[in-house]
């Protein structure tokens, strides 16, 4: 689908419109809530400043889903077949554009209060939730595609925290008699680079989602309301890339302190362990084509490296608030899908 023929069909469809501009607005959402975790440690170390980290998650946040996306798009896959909205491609692009609506709400409450939760999860929510408001079943929810969020949620809690703690192990046991100011010079480093590659991994897993959106609202849009299979555009790639890249530019502080100055007290070194294991955690992922919420990645990755020097270095009830905030995401999200489905639905329909 070239640019010429998007726009044609948005003309023509009011409603693609609409879930186009409410699109672009999650993926805005997810540059300013969830890019910040990428760059939570490297700035609560203090290796690179607020401004200059946030520039560089852009730019590095651009390149991830414009490069993995050429590369393998199978975590855009998983989301393009994960629901069913029927056969009535019009109710279907409707359900869509209220799903949206749904998780702009739920992204912007949880930035408001600075929790860092999860977009991904968020939005598989929210589309489950009116594929279901549609349906009235559950008819509507792929399992297939479904149990891997669920795999995906394991991974990124028993790999992030696993990897989290020891790689924070292997590198006090690797620079144990190395200098320690070359060695904070070294880390300080270290941690620019792994803030990067966490911001490119972060736009590699999360472009990913929201594109399979985009082509599945233009699969509707032109009739097919259960199409399962279809080509990202470059043209595509390059939007999602630099709206993501505009969300994060406009920065998330109060969700780098969450993460990254009030969960656990990191030294430069934790800081490079848990950039590493995240970044590794979220490539595996990607490559397998199971979406994972970067921000659950991340901070499990934090809470390993924490607990490898001491439990109690680990802010327990920060830690509590954050799996709350996750654990009710899916069913809070999910209701808020439903509803907003069925309200679009009585107007709209």
């Amino acid at each position: 689908m070239s640019i010429m023929d998007f726009i044609s069909q948005m003309v023509a469809n009011p409603m693609l419109l609409v879930s186009t501009i409410l699109t672009l607005g999650v993926i805005l959402v997810n540059g300013w809530t969830d890019a910040p975790n990428a760059i939570a440690t490297c700035v609560s170390t203090r290796a690179i400043n607020v401004r200059k980290a946030i520039i560089m998650a852009a730019v590095f946040n651009f390149f991830g889903v414009l490069i993995m996306t050429s590369i393998n798009a199978s975590v855009a896959f998983t989301i393009y077949n994960m629901v069913d909205f029927g056969g009535d491609s019009k109710l279907a692009l409707i359900a869509l554009c209220a799903a949206m609506a749904a998780i702009v709400i739920w992204a912007t409450a949880a930035w408001y209060f600075g929790i860092p939760t999860s977009e991904s999860h968020a939005l598989i929510a929210g589309i489950s939730g009116a594929a279901v408001a549609i349906q009235n079943s559950f008819s509507g929810i792929n399992g297939g595609e479904w149990i891997k969020v669920l795999y995906g949620i394991g991974l990124s809690t028993l790999l992030g925290f696993g990897l989290g703690y020891v790689s924070s192990k292997l590198t006090v046991a690797i620079f144990r008699k190395k200098n320690r100011l070359k060695s904070e010079k070294f880390f300080s480093g270290a941690q620019v680079a792994g803030g990067a590659a966490m911001a490119f991994m972060h736009g590699a897993q999360d472009g990913q989602k929201f594109m399979a959106i985009f082509l599945l609202g233009a699969a509707m849009a032109g009739g097919q309301a259960s199409a399962s299979s279809f080509v990202v555009p470059v043209w595509l790639m390059i939007l999602c890339s630099a709206v993501m890249g505009l969300g994060t530019s406009i920065g998330g502080y109060r969700i780098i302190k969450s993460v990254g100055m009030d969960m656990v007290k990191l030294k430069p070194y934790q800081g490079f362990a848990a950039d590493f294991s995240a970044t590794i955690c979220l490539l595996l992922s990607s490559l397998t084509g199971i979406p994972v919420s970067t921000t659950h990645t991340k901070t499990t990755a934090i809470m390993g490296v924490g607990a490898a020097r001491r439990i109690s270095n680990v802010n327990w009830s920060v830690v509590k608030e954050l799996v709350l905030t996750w654990v009710f995401t899916f069913p809070g999200c999910g209701l808020l899908g439903f509803g907003m489905a069925k309200l679009f639905l009585m107007i709209f329909a």
